[in-house]
């Protein structure tokens, strides 16, 4: 637990020395997420119907551009191999990296996910249901980005393939997480979805770690 909270600490303070470097997601999802009403015009009703998959696909997409820079900085600089090599267990230290990561690149987001609610119109009801998808589906983001991040961190130019790996582990998340909205914003209970997304967070944060550690140690070769 001392190296775990070590790690955390670490990653903690480098993030906040690149501060600058991390508002780079949070002004792409407001960017992304802003830009949609003016295209498709400023008619409630079918800003209430686009919300859910817009505020969810501009999540989406600025999680995949935080993602990369998870593990790179560290294969750069020679610490993943020092990490890959220290006797503690390697995938409670990854979780600890992967924790660091989701507080500076996701937890940003769910916090505007409000204000971007009050710009699509959103009821009160799917408001909330939006912040608490997000806390939910986030990490899941994290979790599942950060095995393909580890698969293909020894590669020179794997931004591409890491796309193409990620994007279908990512669509039941966004289905789900959307769909839990859009039930809310309907009057509907958006029980089931959210009772999915928080099965697919357990399996993600019990079994992805050991996942992480594998692929690490396969992409460091």
């Amino acid at each position: 637990m001392t190296a775990v909270r070590a790690m955390l600490q670490r990653d903690l303070r480098l993030a906040w020395r690149r501060r600058g470097d991390l508002l780079l997601p949070v002004l792409f999802f407001v960017l992304v997420a802003s830009l949609f009403p003016l295209a498709v015009g400023a008619e409630p009703q079918r800003l209430q119907s686009l919300a859910p998959g817009i505020v969810w696909v501009a999540a989406l997409l600025a999680a995949l551009l935080a993602l990369e820079t998870l593990f790179r900085d560290d294969f750069a600089d020679g610490s993943l191999d020092q990490l890959l090599l220290s006797p503690g267990s390697l995938s409670a230290l990854v979780g600890a990296k992967v924790l660091a990561h989701w507080l500076v690149s996701a937890l940003p987001l769910v916090l505007l996910a409000p204000l971007l609610a009050v710009l699509f119109r959103l009821p009160d009801e799917a408001m909330s249901v939006l912040v608490v998808s997000l806390l939910l589906g986030t990490p899941v983001l994290s979790l599942l980005g950060a095995v393909c991040v580890a698969l293909t961190v020894g590669l020179r130019r794997g931004g591409f393939l890491l796309t193409l790996l990620v994007l279908p582990l990512y669509v039941p998340v966004l289905i789900f997480a959307a769909g839990s909205v859009a039930t809310a914003a309907v009057g509907a209970s958006p029980a089931a979805h959210l009772y999915f997304l928080a099965a697919l967070l357990v399996l993600a944060a019990t079994l992805t770690p050991f996942a992480i550690a594998a692929a690490l140690r396969i992409g460091a070769e």
